[in-house]
């Protein structure tokens, strides 16, 4: 399994940082959004390593505010468990569909080309 839990110390250097417990957690164990995230060229894979780990350090209610992530309910695409998608923004170019299930926020994939993100 591959999840990213909580870092034990974030370094704020000057920034609120959540308490550990109310953190995101990640899910990145969807075989989709693996299979994509291991084929992107390093510079793509870096922005998403950035983002993944910005994303660790925030709550929830830092994820739904955040304007660069660019949250956005999918009605047409509902997740494993009957939830809607949401559509993440990663990088300029890069979107992931992921939900949230408690105070994880579960990958389903990701999608180099913005577009399909919304396809269904």
């Amino acid at each position: 399994m591959f999840y990213l839990s909580r870092p034990r110390s974030a370094g704020s250097q000057g920034r609120r940082v959540p308490a550990l417990e109310s953190r995101v957690l990640l899910d990145l164990n969807s075989p989709a959004f693996l299979r994509t995230l291991f084929a992107l060229e390093s510079a793509e894979l870096k922005q998403v390593a950035v983002t993944l780990r910005r994303l660790m350090g925030m709550d929830w209610k830092a994820v739904y505010s955040h304007t660069g992530f660019k949250w956005e309910a999918l009605d047409h695409i509902r997740t494993p468990n009957g939830a809607k998608a949401h559509s993440i923004r990663l990088s300029r170019k890069i979107r992931g569909l992921a939900y949230r299930d408690g105070d994880f926020l579960r990958f389903i994939s990701l999608h180099p080309d913005h577009d399909s993100a919304y396809k269904g």
